[in-house]
């Protein structure tokens, strides 16, 4: 089975055209090496995948016939992705959450509040 259908298949990607981009652009490796959209892929193959800032590793089990339920996934992939990937994406999430660029707009209800209680401690 080729790379990026099986990467469509176990639901890593939503679309089988997004799999391919991901090769086309490096993201995905199978035993340590870049491939191809045309890749095939053998279970017992290790792969490599970067999305969304993640590292995920996972080795395959078996090839599913055509795209599985999420439920399902286990059963065609082990995953070995460490959990310290998971964690620093927390730390990222809540850091974009937090600060804003400057010039990007006017004033949440948030920030208004919290200028307002600002001004009312000085005075």
């Amino acid at each position: 089975m080729r790379i990026d259908k099986y990467l469509w298949c176990v639901r890593y990607y939503k679309t089988r055209s997004l799999a391919t981009t991901a090769c086309k652009k490096g993201h995905v490796r199978v035993n340590g090496d870049q491939v191809k959209p045309s890749r095939d892929v053998y279970p017992t193959d290790e792969v490599q995948l970067r999305k969304d800032q993640i590292n995920y590793t996972f080795t395959i089990n078996d090839l599913p016939p055509n795209r599985v339920g999420a439920k399902l996934v286990d059963i065609y992939r082990t995953d070995t992705t460490p959990k310290e990937a998971f964690e620093a994406q927390e730390l990222l999430k809540y850091s974009k959450d937090y600060y804003r660029k400057k010039g990007t707009g006017r004033p949440t209800k948030k920030d208004r509040r919290d200028i307002d209680d600002y001004q009312d401690e000085i005075e």
